[in-house]
């Protein structure tokens, strides 16, 4: 739903590798390094696995 709301509203957003929307989500390793990044519409839950592939 998210998805389709800014490709109509705001498109410039969407085009791109720039942060969408404030619910992006990065991952970031404990040397400080960013290691995943994933975009407002995927739920946490679905990135459990590679989350503790850096606990």
């Amino acid at each position: 739903m998210m998805e389709n709301m800014l490709k109509t509203n705001f498109p410039q957003i969407w085009e791109g590798d720039g942060v969408k929307w404030n619910f992006t989500k990065f991952l970031v390793n404990r040397e400080g390094n960013v290691v995943g990044r994933f975009e407002p519409t995927v739920d946490p839950q679905d990135i459990e696995k590679e989350i503790e592939k850096f606990l």
